[in-house]
């Protein structure tokens, strides 16, 4: 009976990490679920910035954006948007429709969001993280790898 009680036990206990665990990331969220939230309730957020082939944009993916403290701080005070900037998706977002325009050029294929919001001086950089503030104003752009502890202070 014992022995039985501790593998409920044991099996409750398990269950209850792993589901806790699954939980424990960023609410990522498209240009249109953006939208969407921003109509009903303004929120500061953060848009992320990246690429396929960006070594730097991993390695926030695996060391960065997996830090507790980080995740638990932006899913209580931002929005949060990852967007791939060489991404072929159309996008609407405040009544505008954005595309691709470049794919198939001879160019790195930039998508018009990403053109908008994440150049510098015309180029685009990965990775590039931009924060506005309640009034969708940009707040901050940083056009670098950051880390964990880096960015809960710029967030903060």
């Amino acid at each position: 009976m014992v022995n039985r009680v501790r593998t409920y036990l044991v099996i409750l206990l398990t269950i209850s990490c792993t589901f806790s665990y699954a939980q424990d990331k960023i609410n990522w969220m498209t240009f249109e679920e953006l939208d969407t939230q921003l109509a009903k309730q303004p929120k500061k957020v953060l848009l992320y910035f990246h690429a396929d082939w960006c070594v730097y944009c991993k390695k926030m993916d695996r060391k960065v954006f997996t830090n507790p403290e980080l995740i638990k701080l932006m899913n209580k005070n931002y929005y949060a948007v990852s967007f791939d900037a060489e991404s072929e998706t159309e996008v609407r977002f405040g009544n505008k429709t954005y595309v691709n325009t470049q794919v198939g050029s001879s160019r790195t294929p930039l998508h018009q969001i990403a053109q908008i919001l994440a150049t510098r001086e015309g180029e685009f950089v990965a990775p590039t993280l931009v924060i506005l503030d309640q009034e969708f104003k940009i707040y901050a752009r940083y056009f670098e790898y950051m880390t964990s502890d880096e960015l809960i202070k710029i967030l903060n």
